[in-house]
């Protein structure tokens, strides 16, 4: 009876391990460098801005291009929590539709869903080499 009790024990000690072992891994993936950091972050330092809303599928798509590097971009969230109305700061820009990207000139701002190689071109951020 000893030795079934003592198998159980090691049964799940080891499934314990493995789903712990696993998370430990996830983190840890989720914490390295992304493949877009280095231009995600050119884009913050040249002034570039990106507005959006939480609600807009078109924004979604966009911070999905940049990966793991979306945590990176310059980003505004737009809208008020009961995607309602829009945040004071969206007003003041004359933001009118998600998602918007300004360009520290002024004169440059792009609507709408934008590849990368757009975005690249237009704020002189290169693109890391694939």
């Amino acid at each position: 009876m000893i030795d079934m009790t003592k198998g159980v024990l090691i049964f799940w000690g080891i499934i314990i391990a493995v789903i712990l072992g696993s998370m430990g891994f996830l983190l840890f993936a989720k914490a390295g460098p992304g493949k877009l950091d280095t231009f995600a972050q050119c884009l913050k330092d040249k002034g570039v801005v990106f507005y959006g809303a939480f609600w807009c599928p078109h924004c979604q798509k966009t911070k999905g291009l940049f990966g793991s590097s979306a945590k990176l971009l310059p980003y505004v969230e737009c809208s008020t929590p009961n995607g309602q109305d829009q945040t004071q700061i969206c007003k003041d820009k004359g933001i009118t539709s998600y998602p918007t990207w300004t360009f520290p000139n002024a004169t440059t701002t792009l609507t709408g869903e934008r590849t990368l190689e757009e975005l690249s071109a237009v704020s002189g951020c290169p693109l890391p080499q694939q």
